[in-house]
């Protein structure tokens, strides 16, 4: 596929330190008023305008009812695919969920995974552990390669496979090393998946964030990946519309398709109202604004890396290849959360700590730079302050 060109001119809004403090969501109510927060994973970016609209006219009219997802949410996520990636989805096998944890849940009960190993590779988006223990399953960690390039490792991965686990959750792209896995490394996860039986469950969720220059692949184009792996998807994190509670499995084979017919019927009344008309609305009327924020993020990339560079030579890190997350290595700093707590406690910039994701993260923090330059100029002169 050809990647967009980037238009200037739809560049999104980013808020400022006051207007972005009138915002009453987790990111800014969670710590107390003088901590700047660049940890958990949602934009100070306005919203875009097809979804402004569609949202304001629904409250407008008090369209403020339960949910009814599909055709439209299948029709509207077949055309993104088909024009971000080639990616071909059959709408009729789209299954809505409130979210992607919820989706990951509901789709390790469906493949039995209670009292089975379920394997994922960390460092990785904390609720990994969460999910794994909320269906009664135990977690086997594959850690990604140690050597910074953050692949999987398949000689382990085959080694965990062998013994005929559950699943295999993945994150692609992944969450926080923002590494896009090449075609042949997924292609050779599909092999050994296939080889040994193990179904493939794939966080796709940041995929919309590929940044410019970048290919993302997405799992269920694989060759022989669709008769063994189902695909999550969603518009929150590109969006920024994790509140409103909209999300899909994506199955791309009969067999598969017939897991997601076992859903539990409650859960497609699960997802938002709203959540699945700002979905509709992105999916299909969202590609320049979305384009507008992909080259945003890739200057906010640009600017990080002239400001570690400057104020905090000591820290390390990888540009990444997709999200809005940065994933530093503060090793130098300190091993375990203390790169963290200095950052808070000391510079008043709250980060998420690596050991949230693993043992591979002590050391490490993520950072969110989907804000202003303003305000992520602030945070990195606070961490810098911090360290001195």
């Amino acid at each position: 596929m050809t990647t967009p060109v980037f238009d200037p001119v739809s560049i999104p809004v980013f808020d400022t330190g006051t207007t972005a403090r009138r915002r009453r969501s987790a990111k800014w109510r969670t710590h107390p008023a003088d901590v700047l927060p660049m940890f958990v994973a949602e934009m100070d970016v306005a919203l875009a305008p097809p979804v402004q609209r569609v949202l304001a006219d629904a409250v407008a009219a008090s369209d403020t009812g339960y949910a009814v997802a599909l055709p439209e949410l299948g029709q509207a996520l077949a055309g993104f695919t088909e024009r971000r990636w080639g990616w071909t989805v059959d709408p009729g096998w789209v299954a809505p969920v409130p979210d992607v944890g919820v989706g990951m849940v509901e789709v390790l009960r469906l493949l039995g995974a209670a009292g089975r190993p379920v394997v994922f590779s960390p460092p990785v988006y904390p609720p990994f552990w969460n999910w794994v223990t909320e269906v009664g399953a135990h977690a086997v960690e594959v850690p990604l390669t140690d050597d910074g390039s953050w692949r999987l490792d398949l000689p382990a991965l085959e080694r965990a496979f062998a013994q005929r686990p559950a699943a295999y959750l993945l994150c692609n792209p992944h969450n926080p090393v923002g590494r896009v896995p090449d075609a042949a490394e997924l292609a050779a996860l599909v092999e050994l998946a296939t080889r040994y039986g193990v179904p493939l469950v794939s966080d796709e969720i940041h995929a919309p964030l590929t940044l410019p220059g970048e290919t993302f692949t997405p799992l269920l184009t694989v060759p022989g990946a669709a008769d063994v792996a189902l695909a999550l998807v969603s518009a929150s994190k590109a969006f920024n519309l994790a509140g409103l509670k909209c999300a899909a499995v994506v199955a791309g084979s009969a067999p598969m398709h017939a897991v997601l017919t076992r859903m539990p019927p409650d859960v497609r009344w699960r997802a938002g109202h709203l959540g699945v008309l700002a979905s509709v609305a992105a999916f299909t009327d969202g590609d320049a604004w979305l384009d507008g924020l992909r080259g945003a993020l890739a200057d906010r990339f640009d600017t990080l890396g002239q400001l570690l560079a400057e104020q905090l030579p000591q820290v390390r890190w990888c540009r990444p290849q997709a999200t809005f997350l940065a994933w530093l290595d503060c090793r130098a700093v300190g091993e375990g959360d203390a790169p963290f707590q200095r950052f808070l406690q000391r510079g008043r910039v709250a980060v998420e700590p690596g050991t949230r994701f693993g043992a591979p993260g002590s050391g490490f923090v993520r950072l969110n730079v989907g804000t202003s330059h303003e305000l992520l100029t602030e945070g990195v002169a606070r961490m810098a302050a911090a360290l001195r």
